[in-house]
């Protein structure tokens, strides 16, 4: 992609506030895929026949009443129970049935080391493995040492197990629920890798070398539940043994929540259409569905529509505010610019150029419309964080730029904190609560702006995966140096060893995260899921490349599967 430095008149929207010609940078981002396309979601009148009278409600509601029944049948057969909660889970039904998972899931915890007996066999690698993610990811901190069994007399991983797929398969996924000092997982994940790159498939059933093959690319820790719910549910009905009930479940419930999501996407456009981004901010990234991928992506729960248009609709006015620090704005515009941000007043924005009146203007008309929603709803002290975060955000850009423009070269330490911020991912966490319900409360504010572990670690998986992904791109186009060039710089060491070594870092904050769940925990589950989703996110979007800046990759395709083409019923 090709980076211009263009001339723009005076007479232009974007003229200088001097007048003459100003010189910007330009990155010639591409046009929006999707154009009006969701449009025809906001409208009404728009009704899918697939939800005709609330007929498929109803049976959603008949098929949760018989899973149920199976949870409760199944609550004395351990092994019986863990496979029925993966295949909830992995099939994106779960969040229905939470409590009953708490429930049964601290039951096997408090008797997990008599568990081999009945049903449950303890030498088998994949229900160890699988009970192992299992109390992970619900916050016990079940000892890794279980897997020492798997070992032989001289510390190695038995010979036996390179042809127990399955076996090998929930070893790789349980891998990632790893914290610091699980040495024997940090031992086991290139095993399992390396086994599982060379499963014989005549060996294992068609659908178990999908299921290895596709995880190999997106592990379930790291993967989005929504896309990873899409793939498997196609995968699951492959499999002869499955469930007729937890597939029509499934089913039926993705395309209920894909509707919705939908209608909430359809108006999010309409708004969008309505600031006319094309034509004011030209130089900036068009991507309002991508926008809510992400945000969908964090929490696509139903109860979350709230929040999810208000998170949506702020990311996509801070991604302007990030195009205009980092691309176009001239320093001579932007330190007004971010000083009517910190005023935040109507009256603060005379003077500014015409497109940065025009994105003033929205930042503000939003920030009001989400204050009237907030008092009608009790919570009006949520806008002062919500506010003073979108502020921060703005010096922090600001800062970056200052440093572009003079020319100044940062070293890595100094350059991370300031790079950590602009990732947005402090204001995104922040503003991500405003619209959430009741399990939100001003602590949980107050803990994100303190030290917060979980946060800091998402930060870094963001910026060192986006540096990692996109640095050459920003370099052609000018921009501050970025945590590869800097690293390869001080410590003399070429660009692949410099990415690698910042990928060592990532790993090293996934553990963090991972930490952060066990019991007790420092907030409530759900906004700790919230900032794992956020990473999770990151691990989507910018694996093998920019995916957010460059859409018409696989994202595009992502965002076909998730709120274009219905499941076939």
């Amino acid at each position: 992609m090709s980076v211009q430095v263009s001339a723009i008149p005076s007479s232009s929207p974007s003229k200088g506030r001097n007048g003459g010609m100003v010189e910007r940078r330009w990155a010639e981002y591409h046009e929006s895929i999707w154009g009006d396309y969701f449009l025809k979601y906001a409208s009404p009148s728009n009704s899918t026949k697939f939800n005709f009278l609330g007929r498929v409600e109803g049976q959603v509601e008949e098929l949760k009443i018989e899973v149920r029944k199976m949870l409760t049948d199944a609550a004395d057969k351990p092994s019986q129970m863990l496979h029925l909660i993966d295949e909830i889970q992995r099939l994106g039904i779960d969040y229905h049935f939470e409590r009953e998972i708490d429930e049964q899931l601290e039951q096997i915890h408090k008797s997990y080391y008599q568990l081999d007996h009945g049903d449950f066999k303890g030498d088998d690698l994949h229900m160890v493995a699988l009970m192992f993610r299992l109390l992970r990811q619900q916050g016990y901190n079940i000892s890794s040492e279980v897997f020492n069994k798997f070992k032989d007399n001289e510390s190695n991983f038995k010979e036996s197990l390179v042809t127990d797929v399955r076996g090998l398969l929930s070893l790789y996924e349980a891998c990632h629920l790893r914290c610091h000092g699980d040495a024997i997982l940090e031992e086991a994940l290139p095993f399992a890798i390396t086994c599982l790159e060379s499963i014989d498939e005549m060996k294992a059933s068609t659908s178990l070398a999908k299921q290895a093959s596709h995880a190999l690319k997106q592990p379930l820790r790291k993967g989005l539940p929504r896309l990873e719910a899409r793939h498997y549910i196609s995968l699951y009905r492959e499999e002869p043994s499955h469930d007729d009930v937890l597939l029509a479940l499934a089913k039926l419930d993705f395309n209920l929540l894909q509707e919705q999501h939908q209608k909430e996407l359809g108006g999010i456009t309409r708004w969008w259409k309505d600031i006319n981004v094309a034509r004011k901010f030209p130089f900036a990234r068009d991507r309002i569905a991508e926008l809510f991928f992400r945000m969908a992506g964090a929490y696509f729960q139903p109860e979350f529509a709230v929040a999810r248009d208000i998170l949506t609709r702020s990311t996509a006015l801070i991604s302007i505010l990030d195009d205009i620090y980092d691309v176009y704005g001239t320093m001579e515009e932007l330190v007004p610019f971010t000083e009517a941000i910190e005023r935040w007043d109507v009256a603060a924005m005379d003077g500014l150029p015409e497109y940065m009146q025009a994105h003033y203007k929205e930042l503000l008309d939003l920030y009001d419309e989400i204050g009237n929603e907030l008092a009608m709803r009790g919570r009006s002290y949520r806008l002062a964080y919500a506010k003073e975060a979108m502020k921060k955000q703005a010096r922090g850009y600001f800062h970056e730029a200052k440093w572009f423009h003079t020319g100044y070269t940062p070293t890595l330490e100094e350059y991370m904190p300031l790079a950590l911020l602009t990732t947005g991912y402090e204001v995104i966490s922040i503003t991500a609560l405003v619209g959430m319900g009741d399990v939100v409360t001003r602590d949980a504010f107050e803990w994100l702006l303190g030290d917060c572990k979980i946060l800091k670690a998402s930060q870094i998986i963001c910026r060192l995966m986006d540096d990692i992904a996109s640095h050459q791109f920003e370099q052609k186009r000018g921009h501050v140096a970025s945590s590869v060039e800097l690293l390869m710089k001080e410590n003399g060491v070429s660009e692949q060893e410099a990415e690698e070594e910042l990928q060592k870092r990532v790993d090293d904050a996934r553990k963090d995260i991972n930490e952060e769940f066990l019991r007790p925990t420092a907030a409530p589950t759900p906004v700790l899921t919230l900032i794992l989703n956020l990473s999770r996110v990151i691990d989507v979007l910018y694996t093998n490349g920019d995916h957010y800046t460059h859409s018409k990759t696989k994202l595009k395709d992502h965002i076909m599967s998730l709120f274009v083409s219905p499941l076939p019923i």
